[in-house]
């Protein structure tokens, strides 16, 4: 029977040592199976992009770099490897210097390449004989490491694929007959777009932004009951895209990738004109039928769906379709940054089609109960073993998924392997270690978000960090790092650490130094990554590290994400700069394991609540002749800065040799993430609670968007909501000061008459 076979558990069933020999051995016998202003963080959408990077740098970044030796590589010395002896505990006696070259020795890029081949053999959706054979596979990889613990956890969740009645795309004339049918591939799908047909006239709407949408608007120009065509890209998913579509009025969506935004070099491998790109459509993550639930099986669930399901269809369509359709569009001109590289097409906007024709789109898809599979496994701490740092990686694709699941697997395996050996070696981690193979990240992260909903009233108690493998080799030029600005110090000394993988005798720093600073490597937390429900949903510190290229990897989320193109692309670079990223994770997990006091920058948002502190100043004018006062956002700002700083300072006088003391204070770090959930929203209507990477009403950005209004637009501007959205931002920031304060004698609220 297969490992997985059936196994519908939620307890954890730990494998010991002894019984993993036993294990080994009927392996063996058996037949193989083949993660400033963070004010406008783009929480609510993500073309913020560059503004944010580099405010977000600045305010992290600027003037701290006194914590850390300048230069290149290898400029820390022992010392400054942690703020704590640099012993190692258990007796070990081993410094972090000769960790980090012990954990360099043990990685290889061999086994890379390897399992991103083994991995993207062929599609692999949740459910399937290939994702289960995939399964047992990395499960008894684990189990054949000297782990502590292995398990996995089993839950049904509901997911979407095509049904055997294919989405269809017509041309109808005028009276509402079948002009042509437009061929589409049946295998093409939007997961979670809404089954139905749409009929009506076509509009063009760029990448589907807001500003695109309210262009179209500005130019009196109507998409109420069209069906829309937006651009792949712009920084914003399929998701948003269609919510959007939806919020205007479009009675549809279609979605395809333009030629303009793809690699231009004719030396380099681009996608082909019939391939369309597949992405779910679920505004949120997780199961959207259990939102704010775990799906374990045995839960009884009360009748609810999420309301980031699109009540639209959409379908994705390659760009000769796009061009078809594009190239009969009359009307106004698009603006100049809107045309693409379609062949044959003007750039018009719409809504009206040559000869009186109108455009007929018909969804059909069947949501579907699959049995998802989570593989856990640990190597237990030896001072705060109920401490994780939580590495994971998506094991699912659609497709056969090099990028989307084979790179992630194959690093996650592979320092679970260096970390395993390193221990036996006479590494004595502190804390515990977790590394995770996610199921159904190709739907939404559902697999991870539904283990976080599951063991949400502790996570922020035992959890230190997570860092997301998802996509981490997309190329080997540029290094992104998209985060909690709690870690951005840490990300800061590995990159000081580990060699570029392009530029040879270059670390990853002085490389980013000379290409402008390594400040543009900070990137916001988006909704499709791996790491942002950690975050945004939990309230633990996360981050996803990515190696790319300036143009984008064109074959992700197509049938065309094979491990031969991936080598391609990369000149046959792909276990090297895998091998790169990985020593970079495990740098940071080094020092998170070693370090006696967490080496999380806990005064980090306090200069993010700086950046909107001084845009309520410049609009103090308007806001006072309404009767509002930003004076209670400045206090509480300033109260979570003096106890940010007033801990600090108590870390550095401490002996933090006794282990009472850094656990205390290694406790009172970890939940810093966990304070900006704001505590006055439903988990379940809003579960992005948090207020400054977390998305609806209560977010500072939402807040800073309608404070704008004031002078850009009065007659929008809503003063009860303002006054609402105020009220939980400023009590969920002065929460965290006087939960940062300590002991309620320590807290001096003169706040309560503040108006």
């Amino acid at each position: 029977e297969d490992e997985l076979g059936g196994a519908q558990k939620v307890e954890m069933s730990f494998v010991t040592s002894e019984e993993e020999e036993e294990e080994e051995e009927e392996e063996a016998a058996r037949p193989s199976s083949d993660i400033t202003a963070l004010v406008r963080q783009y929480r609510h959408w993500p073309w913020s992009v560059s503004l944010t990077g580099f405010l977000l740098a600045y305010a992290v970044f600027g003037g701290r770099y006194h914590c850390y030796l300048a230069g290149g590589q290898g400029e820390e010395d022992e010392e400054q490897g942690g703020r704590a002896n640099p012993l190692a505990e258990g007796g070990a006696g081993l410094y972090l210097g000769e960790l980090r070259v012990m954990m360099r020795r043990l990685l290889q890029d061999e086994d890379i390449v390897n399992t991103v081949s083994r991995v993207s053999r062929a599609d692999h959706p949740p459910g399937s004989t290939e994702g289960t054979s995939l399964a047992s596979e990395i499960l008894r990889r684990f189990r054949l490491l000297p782990m502590d613990h292995t398990w996995t956890e089993s839950l049904y969740a509901t997911l979407q694929f095509p049904h055997r009645w294919r989405s269809s795309l017509w041309l109808l004339d005028s009276a509402g007959w079948i002009v042509e049918q437009i061929p589409l591939n049946p295998s093409d799908y939007c997961p979670y777009s809404a089954s139905g047909s749409a009929t009506g006239c076509l509009v063009y709407a760029n990448y589907g932004r807001p500003e695109d949408f309210k262009w179209l608007e500005g130019a009196g120009l109507s998409v109420a009951g069209c069906v829309v065509v937006m651009r792949v890209g712009g920084g914003v998913t399929f998701a948003e895209k269609v919510w959007l579509a939806q919020r205007s009025g479009c009675g549809g969506a279609l979605i395809y990738p333009d030629p303009a935004d793809l690699p231009q070099d004719p030396r380099r491998l681009g996608l082909n004109a019939n391939t369309a790109v597949s992405e779910h459509v679920h505004l949120g993550s997780g199961d959207p039928f259990t939102p704010g639930f775990p799906s374990f099986n045995h839960t009884q669930f009360p009748s609810i769906q999420s309301s980031g399901l699109p009540l639209i269809p959409a379908l994705p369509i390659s760009s000769t379709v796009a061009a078809k359709l594009l190239s009969q569009l009359s009307g106004a001109s698009c603006p100049p940054l809107w045309r693409g590289r379609l062949p044959y097409v003007r750039c018009a906007v719409g809504p009206e089609l040559s000869a009186g024709h109108r455009i007929s789109m018909s969804v059909h898809n069947v949501m579907t109960p699959v049995l998802l599979n989570n593989i856990f496994s640990s190597l237990e701490g030896r001072v705060e073993p109920d401490h994780y740092i939580i590495l994971g990686a998506q094991r699912d694709s659609l497709g056969p998924g090099a990028v989307k699941s084979g790179v992630g697997t194959a690093i996650l395996l592979e320092l679970a392997r260096t970390f395993s050996a390193m221990v036996k070696n006479g590494f004595s981690p502190r804390r515990s270690l977790l590394f995770v193979s996610w199921d159904a990240g190709d739907f939404g992260n559902v697999g991870a978000t539904e283990w976080l909903e599951g063991y949400l009233s502790m996570l922020h108690l035992k959890a230190v960090a997570y860092f997301s493998l998802d996509q981490a080799v997309m190329g080997d030029d540029v290094l992104s790092a998209y985060t909690s600005p709690l870690l951005v110090d840490l990300l800061d000394a590995a990159i000081r650490q580990v060699e570029h993988p392009k530029h040879l005798g270059q670390s990853i720093h002085s490389q980013a130094e000379r290409e402008g600073g390594s400040w543009k490597i900070i990137k916001p937390l988006y909704l499709n990554s791996g790491a942002y429900s950690f975050t945004a949903f939990a309230g633990v510190p996360a981050m996803e590290l990515r190696f790319s290229e300036e143009r984008a990897y064109p074959f992700v989320n197509t049938p065309l994400d094979s491990a031969s193109r991936l080598q391609e692309v990369l000149g046959g670079r792909v276990g090297l700069t895998g091998r790169s990223l990985g020593e970079l994770v495990g740098e940071m997990v080094l020092r998170l394991a070693h370090d006696h006091i967490l080496p999380l920058r806990i005064t980090s948002y306090a200069d993010t609540v700086l950046q909107f502190s001084a845009q309520l100043n410049r609009h103090s004018a308007e806001l006072q002749s309404r009767g509002l006062s930003p004076l209670w956002v400045f206090s509480a700002r300033g109260d979570y800065s003096r106890a940010a700083e007033t801990l600090q300072r108590a870390i550095e006088y401490s002996d933090l040799h006794d282990p009472t003391a850094a656990r205390y204070y290694n406790t009172r770090i970890m939940r810093v993430e966990y304070y900006f959930l704001s505590q006055y929203v439903s988990v379940v209507e809003s579960p992005f609670r948090h207020v400054i990477h977390g998305r609806g009403d209560l977010t500072l950005s939402a807040l800073s968007e309608h404070l704008t209004l004031l002078t850009s637009d009065p007659k929008r501007f809503d003063e009860k909501r303002f006054r609402r959205q105020l009220a939980f931002f400023t009590w969920t920031l002065q929460g965290a000061a006087n939960a940062l304060k300590g002991g309620v004698w320590s807290i001096h609220n003169t706040h309560t008459g503040a108006r």
